[in-house]
């Protein structure tokens, strides 16, 4: 007996040792690995995708650079190594929450049912969901696409704002889902949807990259403006102060319209095709009061 309460004891102490040399907190967790490591999408351009040497790229890259350097420099780890860990999204959040990277990289709604297990950087993007169909097609609401194939992503949040808009006109569609946007996209560009609904921003890259732009178009009725934020874990105020303190400094320096000027109107990698896509009334309001108030 004797012998199995000093093992208990032993036991209960190193655990609590353990616990207690554990790190607590991203950038405590950070500086035990010696790395950051960051999430990237590959085919969501302009934010996070791959270049023609399959090196990530894009406006959420550029700014989560500018976050690295804040972090070697709040840590004093100049030689701090990135990690890059390719992404989709409906793993972004479980990688997130799991501890395997320690910030998105990529374009992410900022919603009050996604704050519940993450927390989000305040706002870099404001997109609406919309729909891209054929441009000689009689689409112009959703309402149209009633008992029609329509492409979507798995795990976005287009899937059920378009199923909450079917309940409330009384109409349902036939859903075609896929892994990625470039998936999703190539079903309505072979003919198996009729729709592709996602972020406005990101439908104008796939079209602006495919190779008959002129086949797409966009359609105005849309189902909802969302905020985009970086998503970072829970719990953890230390790091999303520091996330926010960055993005606010980039904002307010200027920085920031410069790295939206490169990416959104001017023309990009690969293709040099210019998305034509300058900053809109509800952005420009976020980068003048940051905020991360999700919908």
């Amino acid at each position: 007996m004797k012998g199995l309460l000093y093992s208990l004891v032993f036991l209960t102490a190193a655990s609590g040792s353990a616990l207690a040399q554990a790190p607590d907190g991203t950038l405590a967790k950070i500086r035990a690995a010696g790395e950051i490591r960051l999430g990237h999408r590959d085919v969501s351009v302009p934010f996070s995708y791959l270049d023609d040497s399959q090196k990530p790229v894009g406006f959420a890259m550029d700014l989560c650079a500018r976050i690295v350097d804040a972090v070697k420099d709040e840590l004093k780890l100049p030689a701090l190594q990135t990690k890059l860990q390719p992404i989709q999204l409906s793993t972004q959040i479980p990688l997130i929450e799991n501890g395997t990277i320690d910030i998105v990289c990529g374009p992410a709604t900022n919603t009050l049912e996604r704050q519940k297990v993450v927390a989000f950087s305040n706002t870099i993007f404001v997109s609406s969901i919309r729909a891209v169909v054929r441009k000689d097609a009689p689409i112009k609401t959703f309402e149209d696409l009633k008992d029609k194939p329509v492409a979507l992503t798995t795990g976005s949040t287009s899937i059920a704002l378009l199923l909450a808009r079917g309940q409330q006109k009384s109409f349902e569609v036939k859903q075609v889902l896929s892994p990625d946007h470039a998936a999703s996209f190539l079903a309505l560009t072979t003919g198996r949807s009729e729709a592709f609904v996602m972020d406005d921003i990101l439908l104008a890259s796939l079209i602006a990259n495919s190779p008959a732009p002129d086949n797409w178009r966009i359609i105005d009725d849309n189902l909802r403006t969302e905020p985009y934020g970086l998503i970072i874990r829970k719990g953890d105020p230390e790091f999303k102060a520091l996330v926010d303190k960055t993005l606010g400094a980039i904002m307010k320096s200027g920085q920031f319209a410069e790295l939206y000027a490169k990416w959104f109107t001017k023309p990009i990698p690969p293709r040099n095709v210019n998305l034509n896509f300058p900053m809109t009334a509800p952005l420009k309001d976020a980068v003048a009061s940051p905020n991360d108030k999700g919908v």
